[in-house]
């Protein structure tokens, strides 16, 4: 069986980073199969995102940062150089579509079809025909066609999504998982590094979940009982990584 793996942001970029991948798969998963209206959700909640924040500038940043801290580890004994150019190359194609002067989703906003269904999604049971029968005429179109107008609608912010994907693949890389206990359902740790995401994996049968709060130096994790909802007072294994700020 499967572990589960839960993520903690310790900062507010993080937390914006993890939401935005999160939609991306999403809207992967509703391309990759039928899903009828389904995958409008998850493309609304992105408009919405980018609508209230233009994450370009902060992206680039980090970008540029990442490449200047891979090209440091090149000098470094046995590194993968290999490895290393590969990376970089691909953080530098990642900075191309990202400096174009197009605010990202703003094409998508003149489709009409799309601004109507914007609208009217946020209301309850707001995909009944007599709300949007522009929406029903859609869904009779045939599987492909409409994998096709959602990997379109999808393409609008490629430019956004690949970048934070790849940085947040790159933080994650950078702390392996080891062994950890908590006491009577609970762990702290103290950090000399600046961090930005805690991860905590547990084997599906835990029956138990993680409440993990902190911030840059410092993080402590309260674990949850399921069936009862309330404090464990058992020792709990799982293992614990946690992804530097400085990667």
């Amino acid at each position: 069986m499967k572990p589960l793996i839960y993520e903690q942001p310790l900062n507010e970029k993080v937390r914006s980073y993890l939401r935005l991948e999160y939609l991306a798969q999403q809207l992967a998963q509703a391309i990759a199969s039928d899903q009828q209206h389904n995958g409008f959700y998850p493309l609304f909640s992105l408009c919405e995102m980018t609508d209230r924040c233009d994450f370009r500038s902060e992206v680039l940043k980090d970008l540029d940062r990442q490449i200047l801290v891979l090209n440091k580890w090149q000098d470094l004994p046995h590194a993968d150089t290999q490895q290393i150019n590969l990376l970089i190359n691909r953080l530098n194609q990642a900075k191309g579509p990202l400096q174009q002067p197009e605010r990202i989703g703003v094409a998508l906003k003149q489709d009409k079809f799309i601004s109507a269904l914007r609208q009217k999604f946020s209301m309850l049971g707001a995909c009944c025909n007599f709300d949007l029968p522009q929406l029903h005429c859609w869904l009779a179109k045939s599987w492909s066609d409409r994998q096709q107008d959602l990997t379109t609608w999808l393409t609008h912010y490629h430019p956004l999504l690949e970048p934070i994907c790849l940085l947040l693949e790159l933080s994650r890389s950078t702390a392996e998982f080891v062994p950890a206990t908590a006491h009577a359902g609970f762990y702290q740790q103290d950090c000399t590094q600046v961090l930005s995401l805690v991860r905590v994996k547990l084997t599906a049968d835990s029956e138990c979940y993680p409440i993990i709060s902190g911030h840059r130096n410092r993080f402590a994790i309260h674990f949850v009982d399921f069936q009862q909802q309330k404090h464990s007072d058992k020792s709990i294994q799982f293992f614990l990584a946690t992804c530097s700020a400085n990667h």
